[in-house]
């Protein structure tokens, strides 16, 4: 009989010191699945420290490991793409190397798999040792998203999560450049269950995504699901045209037959060129950010530029 494949894919950005603990931890974990066979594909999204070398030595000890190395930093969502991309398993599980993604659930997130399910995602219940900024900001980006994007994503969900091959193949189809991964599998659907799990501190090392990454990322997921900033530059356009037509009808009344003194024509003249340009910069920033986003769509650039593969049997 067959055993089915389990591929796991796990960007590595600096990851020098967590990468053997994660290995130990993987092999501990995976060793009491007999059932199945496994494919490790470890992505170095241009790391600066030794990360490369401790994989590389990994890669020639256990023929499961497989290398993706990137010529430079493309960014995590790139780095996943690249895994689900060249993986050939049955499913395809996604995690962090920072062992913030308990590899002791692989084998809950399998039977969930085995029980019918497409996708099953992890959501954290709390994370320790994220700051108290880190957990309000949280909290109001997901107010946000769930509120104006087209796609409903639990709050909380991380990107530690199965997919079954029938989603991968789908998920390999997909274009875009600028992607949240999340966002992706969620927007595609299937056959969904979650698993619940308290998040450890980071083991060693500096968190990657730092407050200005994550901002990014979060402009960029409500760009990429959510049409409302450009519909609400055109809401917020016609209530301040309103508003300023009102307010200025309302400073000719007062000037004709109240007192004709209170308000000067310069009064009037700024007035109606403060409303106007505050339109005026509303509506180009937020279609700015879309014309942004066609226009890396548009050029079509590669998603990541692969340096070498090691330990993929072409």
């Amino acid at each position: 009989m067959n055993k089915k494949l389990i591929s796991l894919v796990i960007p590595i950005y600096n990851e020098e010191s967590n990468v053997p603990l994660l290995y130990k931890s993987l092999m501990n974990n995976l060793s009491k699945l007999n059932q199945y066979k496994f494919e490790i594909i470890l992505i170095n999204d241009g790391s600066q420290d030794k990360s490369l070398e401790i994989i590389s030595k990994l890669i020639q000890e256990d023929q499961r490991v497989k290398l993706i190395d990137f010529s430079r930093n493309f960014g995590k969502e790139a780095a996943t793409s690249a895994g689900c991309h060249l993986a050939k398993g049955n499913v395809v599980i996604t995690m962090d190397a920072d062992l913030q993604h308990p590899p002791e659930l692989i084998q809950e997130l399998i039977a969930k798999w085995r029980e019918g399910h497409e996708v099953v995602y992890t959501v954290r219940k709390e994370n320790q040792g994220a700051s108290f900024t880190k957990k309000i900001t949280s909290q109001i980006y997901w107010w946000i998203f769930n509120k104006i994007s087209s796609v409903t994503s639990e709050p909380h969900s991380t990107d530690f999560r199965l997919m079954d091959r029938m989603v991968i193949e789908t998920f390999k189809k997909l274009p875009e450049r600028e992607r949240l991964f999340r966002g992706l599998i969620d927007w595609m659907g299937y056959r969904r269950a979650k698993i619940y799990f308290t998040a450890p501190e980071r083991h060693s090392g500096k968190v990657a995504y730092s407050y200005g990454k994550l901002f990014h990322l979060a402009i960029n997921s409500i760009t990429a699901f959510s049409l409302l900033p450009l519909r609400f530059a055109g809401y917020f356009g016609t209530f301040i045209t309103v508003s300023s037509f009102l307010f200025f009808l309302s400073m000719l009344i007062t000037r004709w037959f109240i007192n004709p003194l209170l308000f000067t024509a310069l009064a009037f003249v700024i007035v109606a060129n403060t409303f106007l340009i505050g339109i005026v910069l509303i509506s180009l920033g937020f279609i700015a950010l879309y014309i942004a986003r066609i226009h890396d769509e548009v050029i079509g650039r590669p998603l990541y530029i692969i340096r070498k593969k090691t330990n993929f049997n072409e």
